[in-house]
């Protein structure tokens, strides 16, 4: 189910396919607060630069294969 590049919010669904996950991940990123979301009306969306902080935030934390030799 492909996306057009120029909506503002996603799915659940649509933003964990984008970021090559499974729902059940997503969900979890969101319940622990690393994705943020909006509420419209009664439906949870996610807005594209969240996605795009959150894979910031993942390049800015250390990784076990930055410090091997």
């Amino acid at each position: 189910m492909p996306t057009p590049d120029n909506r503002v919010v996603l799915t659940i669904e649509e933003a964990a396919q984008r970021l090559g996950i499974g729902r059940t991940t997503m969900y979890a990123l969101i319940k622990t607060g690393q994705i943020r979301t909006v509420t419209i009306g009664r439906l949870r969306r996610i807005p594209t630069f969240c996605l795009d902080e959150y894979v910031r935030n993942l390049l800015a934390e250390p990784t076990p294969l930055d410090h091997a030799a």
